[in-house]
C-alpha cells in the first residue's frame, strides 16, 4: 500500500533558520500531518518552553510507530490538521524549565511516550497513560518528535537520562515499543514458566512480545502473521513455531498443534478483527487474551463461546512504568533491542521512510531509524 504523501516544502538544506537578531534558530524542519494519507515535511516554529516543568529537546534520533501509520490512515480522527507526528526519541536538552529538578542542558536522554504530573489519582494509581495532565500526548494533542525539537511536558518524569556513550538506535525502542510489549502483552497476557503463547501479529510490537515473553520462560511461542520474511524473522528471534494465516486456517493449525486444548496466551498485535478472532478461537480454558493492536472498527466478542471458559482479556494503554528496568535489561545487553532496525535514514528522508515502513511486506521494513544530524546554527 502506498500513500500519496505531500512532498517536502521549503526543504533547503535542513538547517534551521537562524533568528533576525543573529542569535538562536527560531525555526525548524518537521514532518506535519494535514489529514488523512497527506504528510508534509516543512519549516515549522521551534517549540518554546510554555511551563515550568517543561524541556526543549534537540531530537537527534526518532522513528516511526505502527500508530502513526493508523494516524496516517484516519484510524484516529481525533489528530488536528497541522500535528507534528511521533511520539518516540532519543536527543540532547537544550533548554529546562525553572520547575525541573532532574535534568541539565545539555544531558542525552530518552523520550518516552507518556508524560505523566506523578500527582493525580490516575498517577498515583500507578495508571500514567491515563494522567489528567499527561498521558499520550506527543504526536497526538501536542506536537511530537519526527522534528528537529521538541517540547517535552514534565520533563522529570517523561524523560530518561542517557549515558553519552548510549547505543540511540537501540535506546529510541524504549520510547514506545519495549514498554508497550511487556506491560500490554507479556504481563497483561500473564505469560508464565511452561506456557503456550501465541502472538498473532509479527510486525515490530510483535517480534518485540516474542522478545519480552522470552523473558518468563515460556514452552512454546507460536507466531502468526501473513508475511513470510516476517515469520522468519520471528523464527530467528526465537519463535519455536510459525504460521502463516493467508489461508484463514491459522486457528485450526494452532489447535492440531496443541491436541486441541489451545493455548495458555494469545496476544493480538495488529488490531484487526480477523486477528482477534485467531486469538479467540485458540484461548484454552483459564487463558489469557492480551490485546495490543489500535482497533479502528469493532470486533465481535464471541460470549457464546468463552462464557464458560475462566478466560481474561485485557486491553492497555501503556503507561511506560518499566521504562528503568528495561533500559537496564537493554544496556546490559539483557535484550538486544537494535536487532529490529532494518532501515535508516536522515530526517529530511522521513516521507520515504514512511512510504517504507507503510510498505513493510514489499521492503522487508521493521522498524526505521530516522537520524537528525543538522546542528544547531548560532551566530
Amino acid at each position: 500500500m502506498a500513500f500519496p504523501l505531500n512532498k517536502t516544502k521549503n526543504m533547503g538544506d535542513n538547517m534551521t533558520k537562524s533568528a533576525d537578531n543573529g542569535s538562536k534558530t527560531t525555526s525548524m524542519k518537521a514532518l506535519v500531518f494535514h489529514g488523512p494519507n497527506n504528510l508534509s515535511f516543512e519549516d515549522r516554529p521551534k517549540p518554546k518552553l510554555i511551563k515550568a516543568t517543561d524541556a526543549i529537546v534537540r531530537v537527534t534520533t526518532t522513528t516511526i510507530c505502527g500508530t502513526d501509520l493508523h494516524i496516517l490512515k484516519g484510524d484516529k480522527p481525533t489528530i488536528a490538521d497541522g500535528r507534528i507526528l511521533g511520539h518516540e526519541g532519543v536527543g540532547i536538552i537544550e533548554e529546562v524549565g525553572k520547575n525541573v529538578v532532574t535534568f541539565n542542558k545539555g544531558d542525552k536522554v530518552l523520550i518516552s511516550l507518556i508524560t505523566s504530573c506523578g500527582r493525580c489519582s490516575f498517577c498515583r494509581e500507578q495508571m500514567f497513560s491515563h494522567c489528567r495532565d499527561g498521558g499520550w500526548l506527543l504526536g497526538n494533542s501536542i506536537d511530537g518528535t519526527q522534528a528537529e525539537y521538541v517540547r517535552i511536558p514534565f520533563a522529570d518524569s517523561g524523560l530518561y537520562l542517557l549515558p553519552d556513550e548510549a547505543d540511540e538506535e537501540a535506546a529510541v525502542m524504549l520510547s514506545c515499543i519495549l514498554p508497550t510489549a511487556l506491560e500490554c502483552g507479556t504481563i497483561s497476557g500473564h505469560v508464565s514458566p511452561g506456557d503456550i503463547v501465541a502472538i498473532v501479529g509479527a510486525g515490530p510490537v510483535g517480534l518485540v512480545t516474542l522478545l519480552t515473553s522470552k523473558l518468563y520462560s515460556p514452552a512454546e511461542i507460536i507466531i502468526i502473521d501473513i508475511d513470510d520474511n516476517r515469520l522468519e524473522v520471528a523464527r530467528s528471534f526465537g519463535a519455536t513455531k510459525v504460521i502463516n494465516s493467508l489461508d484463514g486456517k491459522a486457528a485450526e493449525q494452532v489447535m492440531a498443534m496443541t491436541d486441541n486444548a489451545g493455548v495458555n496466551v494469545a496476544i493480538e498485535a495488529v488490531g484487526l478483527a480477523a486477528t482477534f478472532d485467531i486469538c479467540q478461537a485458540i484461548i484454552a480454558p483459564g487463558g489469557h487474551i492480551a490485546n495490543l493492536g489500535v482497533h479502528a472498527k469493532s470486533v465481535e466478542l464471541h460470549l457464546e463461546k468463552l462464557w464458560g471458559s475462566n478466560i481474561t482479556i485485557t486491553t492497555n494503554l501503556v503507561s511506560a512504568g518499566t521504562t528503568s528496568m528495561l533500559l537496564g535489561m537493554v544496556q546490559s545487553g539483557r535484550i538486544d533491542a537494535k536487532k529490529l532496525v532494518s532501515h535508516r535514514f536522515e530526517l529530511t528522508e522521513i516521507i520515504k521512510a514512511y512510504d517504507t515502513f507503510a510498505n513493510a511486506a514489499r521492503e522487508h521494513a521493521l522498524k526505521v531509524i530516522i537520524k537528525n544530524s543538522a546542528k544547531e546554527k548560532t551566530s
